[in-house]
């Protein structure tokens, strides 16, 4: 699995110009599902979320976690975390996994979130076209690859 985090100030997704999913102080998840993905990644990627310090503390350093600041987490499905772009100009996304694979992982790792203690897990909706809008805070962008944790 792969999730590109970034710390917000505020963030929401929206299908069809409605709002289905927002948080305010926490992060903004990007997630990618690959092949061979499953139970072990999504666990291990939820821990890792849960307990990444990359918020102030009153000395400015990152010693918080999302659970030290009580923040929540937007997770919106992105299978093009996986494109291979290496040859010529239009990527390909074979290695991402199929949507009967990804979805239901999805799912579980938003609930391992919640498991975890994190306090408001929203969602986007998978498959859909969405608008998401991230006031990226820091700014501080995080790139997680199961494959390197």
């Amino acid at each position: 699995m792969r999730a590109v985090l970034q710390r917000v100030t505020k963030g929401a997704v929206s299908v069809e110009g409605e709002v289905v999913g927002a948080v305010d102080q926490g992060y903004v998840i990007l997630l990618g599902v690959g092949h061979g993905d499953g139970e072990a990644q999504a666990r291990l990627l939820a821990r890792k979320v849960a307990g990444l310090r990359v918020f102030e503390d009153a000395q400015g350093k990152f010693n918080l976690s999302l659970l030290d600041v009580g923040g929540g987490c937007l997770v919106v499905s992105q299978f093009t975390l996986y494109a291979d772009a290496r040859k010529g100009r239009r990527p390909s996304f074979t290695d991402a996994a199929p949507p009967d694979v990804a979805a239901p992982l999805v799912e579980r790792f938003a609930a391992l979130l919640r498991e975890e203690g994190v306090p408001r897990v929203e969602m986007g909706v998978f498959g859909a076209y969405m608008h998401v809008e991230i006031r990226n805070d820091g700014p501080v962008t995080i790139l997680l690859d199961t494959d390197t944790l």
